[in-house]
């Protein structure tokens, strides 16, 4: 009798556990708030990182009107893009609906993005930097932007092609760089052991997903986020590196243990 009620609550426990996987945690946007930097005194320069929206049948693009508020309600002053928009636009690309809610999306110094690997597959490759203009997205293709802040100083976002589909070039996106300090978007988190020479202060990444599923002593890495896999890293010449686990799913619409997030960094220079 025993054992038959033991086998029952475990049986009861892993559909749970699934059902929590496939329906709710996805859903289950979380803010994570970061201060990088020293407080000087300043008034700090506040960046949002979004990451692997992954648009698709099981996370349409009405899912953005929830991401659009929890953005704008942290009143950005620049957000980013790390690349992933749709998951495969040939099978679902509701671009309309797309631009609509990323025209939503508010930052008075600016609204960047670059590529990603499924922004290239799947026919996203026609589209992708049409739709980003369209809302109001500047997509940085081995190229760099520039920002005067509040405070006098100046900062430089760069951004990478993407790693496996593209053609990035280190040299050609800080080629017109004029700054106190530097961000730089690179999707592949693994890119980065490759960038530490060229004096940039911060790299934002996504890809991983943060494997999506987290169980005791395991971790579902993806190629190019192996070594570099969710969170902060420090690395060399006082580079720091951060792995967004993205909103979206792939491949299997579940997450475990790695909600959905959005990023928000007080940056002090």
């Amino acid at each position: 009798m025993k054992k038959r009620y033991f086998f029952y609550l475990v049986l009861l426990a892993i559909i749970g556990m699934v059902l929590y996987a496939f329906f709710i945690e996805p859903k289950r946007i979380v803010t994570h708030n970061y201060t990088v930097g020293s407080n000087n005194g300043q008034k700090p320069v506040k960046v949002v990182q979004l990451s692997d929206i992954h648009i698709q049948e099981n996370y349409p693009a009405a899912q953005l009107e929830k991401i659009v508020t929890k953005v704008n309600n942290e009143k950005p002053d620049i957000i980013l893009f790390t690349g992933d928009l749709f998951d495969n636009y040939a099978k679902y690309g509701p671009s309309e609906e797309v631009i609509t809610a990323l025209s939503r999306l508010t930052a008075p110094l600016g609204k960047y993005a670059v590529w990603g690997n499924h922004d290239y597959g799947g026919g996203a490759a026609r589209v992708y930097a049409e739709i980003l203009a369209a809302a109001d997205f500047q997509l940085l293709e081995n190229s760099g932007v520039n920002l005067s802040v509040s405070n006098g100083k100046s900062i430089y976002i760069g951004g990478l092609d993407d790693a496996m589909l593209g053609n990035p070039s280190i040299d050609d996106a800080l080629a017109n760089r004029q700054s106190d300090y530097t961000i730089l978007m690179s999707h592949e988190p693994d890119k980065a052991d490759e960038v530490l020479d060229h004096d940039i202060q911060l790299i934002l990444s996504g890809h991983s997903h943060g494997g999506q599923v987290r169980l005791p002593f395991t971790a579902i890495k993806n190629v190019m986020a192996e070594k570099y896999f969710e969170g902060f890293y420090d690395l060399a010449n006082e580079t720091t590196l951060y792995v967004n686990t993205g909103l979206g799913t792939t491949k299997i619409p579940v997450r475990f243990g790695v909600p959905p997030e959005i990023v928000v960094f007080d940056l002090y220079i």
